[in-house]
């Protein structure tokens, strides 16, 4: 059985001291680290100052 899907905000530091926030669509049980690369990578391939790549700095919650 499927887990029904959920919104999840991840904040990833960056090196010039802002905090960008992504918002990730995964199941309810998704594995912390999943969220954490799906947002990174998007980040990555934006125009914005290069995020901390270290999992631990990453702020992570699931809304609604």
């Amino acid at each position: 059985m499927e887990s029904a899907c959920g919104c999840w905000l991840v904040a990833l530091p960056a090196v010039d001291g802002r905090q960008y926030v992504y918002r990730v669509y995964a199941p309810e049980d998704a594995l912390l680290a999943d969220l954490f690369w799906e947002a990174w990578h998007c980040h990555d391939e934006s125009a914005f100052p290069r995020a901390w790549d270290l999992f631990g700095a990453a702020e992570i919650r699931r809304v609604g």
